[in-house]
């Protein structure tokens, strides 16, 4: 039985793929900011943390993969993504 990962694909790491990444980690309720450590992550309700160590591992990685190549343009890909859930939770 094949495992399907929570956490989504990038293949080519570019601006346009990487607010594609963005908005599906927040479309899974997975969306937490690039400079966080995904291990300290948790649900806000539960206390209980949000990835396993297998997927903190895959996220460092993929993380360290975006900012080697496209530097700061990490956090202009996530942007429009975190202002879209915050003007969710205002707007209620």
């Amino acid at each position: 039985m094949k495992v399907v990962s929570r956490i989504p694909e990038i293949k080519v790491i570019n601006k346009r793929n990487m607010y594609r990444w963005f908005r599906k980690m927040s479309d899974r309720d997975l969306l937490f900011h690039p400079d966080d450590d995904p291990a300290s992550i948790v649900n806000i309700r539960t206390g209980v943390r949000v990835f396993s160590k297998d997927e903190v591992r895959h996220l460092r990685d993929l993380l360290a993969g975006m900012f080697a190549c496209q530097g700061d343009k990490v956090y202009d890909a996530a942007y429009p993504v975190f202002m879209s859930v915050f003007r969710d939770v205002v707007n209620g």
